[in-house]
């Protein structure tokens, strides 16, 4: 009866995939062939940084912060398919896709200490002005979505905005690191003391952001962050 009430809903109100617009079934919100087609980063990778291609003299770690044990992400933006779901996410309203990019996003591989010692995920929170806007903060959906899958807390309130900044799109990526000096907080808590945080975000671009969320949680107790996102930019290497 619930296929049959699935497939009457799919003839009734058809759903196109966001990014190639071909007709989709169960009210998916991308198509199995984009998500096939996402441009996953290839191995060999740092074991630190999780960037492709790098060896001993990785450029990518030495943006890093010393606490900073690893740094993970499922594909490559921009690009046609990758760009088009986060847009879908950010941009569109579309909130159900979430779920299939935290699906990703926790299946990408970690340095076994890792696995063993996350204790909670903590996604970048979004500027007021821009939560207001949106309505919702698209790293605290794929934040959720992951914590459930790894089967552990969803820490929302940890690190918090303590300004409002420029958006990093068009800024130079020491403009970056500029616009985001200071831009966090995280109050002493209990539960961060020698905690191994993740903290989430869509896409890593020069790790600006990242950075300064990251410095805030380890001023107020985390002993180790790791970073978690769907995205990467490609640098002027790759």
């Amino acid at each position: 009866m619930t296929a049959a009430a699935r497939a009457l809903l799919d003839l009734l109100l058809p759903t196109t995939c966001v990014v190639c617009d071909a007709r989709t079934s169960g009210g998916a919100v991308a198509c199995a062939l984009c998500w096939s087609r996402l441009p996953t980063l290839p191995a060999p990778r740092c074991e630190r940084c999780g960037h492709p291609g790098r060896g001993a003299e990785c450029s990518f770690c030495s943006r890093l912060p010393a606490f900073v044990r690893a740094a993970r992400s499922a594909c490559w933006v921009p690009h046609p398919v990758a760009s088009g779901i986060l847009r879908a996410l950010k941009y569109d309203g579309w909130t159900a896709i979430a779920a299939p990019i935290a699906e990703r996003m926790a299946r990408v591989a970690w340095p076994a200490d890792v696995t063993a010692e996350r204790t909670a995920v903590v996604p970048v929170p979004l500027a007021a002005a821009r939560l207001r806007e949106r309505g919702y903060n698209q790293a605290a959906l794929l934040a959720r979505e992951v914590a459930a899958r790894w089967g552990i807390p969803c820490w929302e309130d940890a690190v918090a905005r303590a300004r409002n900044t420029q958006t990093q799109t068009r800024l130079t990526p020491s403009g970056r690191s500029t616009n985001v000096h200071h831009a966090f907080r995280a109050d002493a808590q209990a539960r961060l003391d020698g905690a191994h945080v993740i903290l989430v975000d869509d896409v890593l671009t020069t790790g600006a952001t990242m950075a300064a969320a990251a410095t805030a949680l380890f001023d107020a107790g985390a002993r180790i962050v790791s970073y978690l996102t769907f995205g990467r930019a490609r640098s002027a290497a790759d």
